[in-house]
């Protein structure tokens, strides 16, 4: 991975001074985090590329399908011979053989002839369309009624279609569903070259927390961030390490981020990044070798205090250790980064959401980039409702009862009741 210096010439000095009150615009963080380095591809089997993003373009060895196929069962044709047919004019073709769906046929089409084919055989020579089996009526003799005109390709698979020999058939940057997979088989590719996989390293830090299995005494609380922001990373397609929980203490927090450091891409602290006499997260990663951080404090709520830090190309982000706040962040900022880093190419577009109306006015501060939750509201015949779901960032109800996210810009200051909305799905 490249150092930092080579993401942002701009920012090759930390500030010492980490002004938490000069905060980040969201857009400029978002830049910040689209500039860094793609993690370096590796080699993948068809059973294991699924769910990662392709790291080259790929050609297509072959076409596919590789000649003109049915895509009906019925029979192969000239469409001139039924122009003009009709149920009350059908025409009338000799059937001239049947085509076998495993090896291709031997014969051509005169015109005023048909072939008996099913789906994926392979059209003989002469033959541009295929009659589907229902519109057509077998009279015996070798003699097959038509009852429906066709114009050329119609109920064919082109030679090509799907990919063109010599032809990219898949961007870098896609992302390997099953339907990709599925071209990878079809045209013999056995492996591709992938992003690989981030491995993201999880801290919590405070004194009040205990591990989720423990019931709390008086004062303490379980850690929720931990386990959500772990489910979080592998919904991403990343892979999460929970590596416990850290006293508010700098020493054992500079000690804990070196040794994630070690083996991961990125590591996430959750809490102590907001300004408090407690909270030594910058001060731990002032104190690491190589360490800069570059942004505490972005201009976006809920999730203002978050820190970026990088270390030998490395980013460590420091959440709100508010559950609300982190796993907002972590929607709209470190999620996205992740597929960055494995090789999506278009991880910070904002790609349309599910448009909604907005159910009632919401107020938001000029120059702050709002992230609103939402409840939808199915309508008949019409756009959901989205429903704003407000509450105290430490709550998990605002979360547990939306369905999305919708964003506010920074240029405004609200949204009205009325206004069309995108949502974005968790």
């Amino acid at each position: 991975m490249r150092p930092a210096e080579a993401i942002l010439p701009a920012m090759t000095e930390p500030n010492p001074a980490h002004n938490f009150l000069t905060l980040m615009p969201a857009d400029e963080f978002r830049a910040l985090l689209a500039a860094w380095p793609r993690l370096p591809a590796e080699e993948a089997d068809l059973a294991t590329a699924h769910g990662r993003f392709l790291a080259d373009d790929l050609s297509a060895p072959e076409d596919l399908p590789p000649a003109a196929r049915a895509s009906m069962d019925g029979y192969a044709v000239r469409a001139a011979d039924l122009f003009g047919t009709s149920e009350s004019g059908p025409a009338y073709l000799e059937k001239a053989g049947s085509v076998a769906i495993h090896e291709p046929p031997t014969f051509a089409l005169l015109p005023g002839q048909c072939a008996a084919i099913t789906t994926g055989g392979w059209l003989p020579e002469g033959a541009n369309a295929v009659a589907m089996v229902e519109h057509t009526h077998d009279l015996g003799a070798g003699t097959v009624e038509f009852r429906k005109p066709l114009a050329p390709n119609d109920n064919v698979l082109l030679r090509g279609e799907d990919a063109t020999k010599g032809e990219i058939a898949l961007r870098a940057g896609t992302l390997l569903r099953a339907p990709q997979i599925g071209l990878l088989a079809a045209l013999g590719i056995r492996a591709a070259r992938v992003g690989r996989l981030p491995r993201v390293a999880i801290l919590s830090t405070g004194d009040e927390l205990v591990p989720a299995h423990e019931t709390p005494p008086p004062g303490r609380i379980r850690d929720v961030n931990a386990h959500a922001l772990s489910a979080m990373v592998r919904e991403a397609g990343a892979l999460p390490s929970m590596l416990g929980i850290v006293p508010d203490e700098t020493p054992a927090l500079a000690k804990a981020l070196g040794a994630a450091l070690a083996d991961h891409d990125v590591v996430l602290l959750s809490g102590g990044s907001s300004v408090g006499a407690r909270d030594c997260t910058v001060a731990a990663l002032d104190s690491l070798p190589q360490a800069r951080v570059l942004v505490h404090g972005v201009a976006v709520s809920p999730g203002k205090p978050t820190i970026l830090a990088e270390a030998n190309g490395r980013a460590m982000f420091g959440l709100p250790g508010q559950v609300t706040s982190a796993q907002v962040v972590m929607h709209v900022f470190v999620l996205p980064f992740l597929r960055h880093l494995a090789g999506a190419c278009d991880a910070f577009s904002r790609a349309a959401g599910r448009s909604a109306v907005l159910a009632r006015n919401v107020a938001s501060r000029h120059g702050r980039e709002d992230w609103l939750r939402v409840a939808l509201e199915e309508r008949e015949g019409d756009l959901p409702l989205a429903h704003p779901r407000l509450g105290k960032s430490g709550l998990l109800r605002t979360l547990l009862d939306a369905q999305g996210l919708v964003r506010i810009p920074a240029t405004r200051e609200g949204l009205g009741q009325g206004a069309r909305v995108e949502v974005h799905p968790f």
